[in-house]
């Protein structure tokens, strides 16, 4: 295969078994706050003082500076979003509208510097547990990555739906940026951490991408926060599953497969910024306070589909934060 080594049967299962886990565990966080207290301040706890200084120690292909600090920022992330969903007074403040996508940026720029420290190695081998080969594209994915953290845009549009389940809904997140979001993250996985990019890239990414296009549109960063979350610490607490398990995938090791996901992911993040650019300029908007997306049709079914009013004749529609 062009981008990993034969994929047995038994890998394929177990593949649309942890996708379906995500899923289904990322509808139990976001539709029940028991849910999200358990999954994201109970067990992370018991996992930090019992199980990760064992399993994420010195040699582990999890005991890296990134894999600590990507757990936590995850979890920072789910738990903000719990406290903006579940508490008014945070979530009509203004200035704490800023988190979701400081939250959102920060773990962008984590992976673009992973992706420059990489390129910078001159690596042909095992590094920190896992394959590692430097080249061009990490450079180019680690611009690619930089060019969509400057696309973050809209989050002072960011508010709560009218549902049971108050998702967080940040509608100008627009299906053409979690495209080139998942391509880009896609390339950082398999260029940082390939041999485990068959569970860690595909299956994660699509985990959110799915809900977030089929389930509950217009809340990705909250599926991502937390599909992202119960990944790491998966990972972190049995690190052995991507590696050197049964299940495990490595790449096919190949430069020309690296460089192609790389160009792709910088050639579709470069779009995305021409048109986000061509969009500022021909609306006259201030991309760092306007929501630049409202013209489109997907922005406005999120917008009405998460501010319906109930049924009751003397129903408000809800006011957005």
């Amino acid at each position: 295969m062009f981008f990993y080594e034969s994929i047995p049967w038994y890998s394929w299962l177990m593949w649309f078994v942890v996708l379906g886990a995500l899923i289904g565990l990322n509808e139990v966080t976001r539709r029940w706050k028991w849910g999200g207290i358990a999954f994201f301040i109970i067990l992370p706890i018991v996992l930090t003082i019992f199980v990760f200084p064992t399993t994420a120690g010195a040699g582990s292909s999890t005991g890296t500076w990134f894999h600590w600090v990507k757990v936590y920022s995850a979890l920072a992330g789910s738990l903000g979003f719990m406290a903006i969903r579940y508490f008014p007074k945070v979530a009509a403040n203004k200035k704490v509208l800023i988190f979701p996508a400081a939250i959102l940026a920060i773990n962008i720029l984590e992976a673009c510097i992973r992706d420059f420290q990489v390129g910078a190695m001159g690596a042909d081998g095992i590094v920190d547990g896992v394959y590692m080969l430097s080249g061009s594209w990490n450079w180019m994915n680690g611009i690619a990555g930089l060019l969509n953290l400057v696309a973050i845009c809209g989050w002072f549009g960011i508010f709560i739906s009218s549902d049971k389940s108050k998702d967080m809904i940040w509608p100008d997140m627009m299906w053409f940026w979690i495209i080139a979001y998942d391509l880009w993250n896609f390339a950082y996985v398999y260029n940082c951490v390939g041999d485990h990019s068959f569970y860690a890239g595909a299956a994660l990414l699509i985990s959110c991408t799915i809900p977030a296009f089929f389930i509950k549109k217009g809340a990705w960063l909250q599926h991502r926060a937390n599909t992202l979350a119960l990944w790491m610490m998966f990972t972190m607490a049995v690190p052995m599953f991507v590696s050197d398990s049964m299940f495990s995938v490595e790449t096919s090791r190949s430069p020309v497969a690296l460089f192609v996901i790389s160009a792709l992911s910088l050639a579709v993040n470069i779009a995305v910024i021409i048109y986000q650019i061509a969009t500022i300029r021909r609306k006259r908007l201030n991309p760092l306070t306007d929501e630049l997306y409202t013209h489109l049709p997907q922005y406005k079914a999120i917008v009405a589909a998460n501010t319906a009013a109930v049924e009751a004749p003397t129903a408000k529609v809800p006011e957005r934060v």
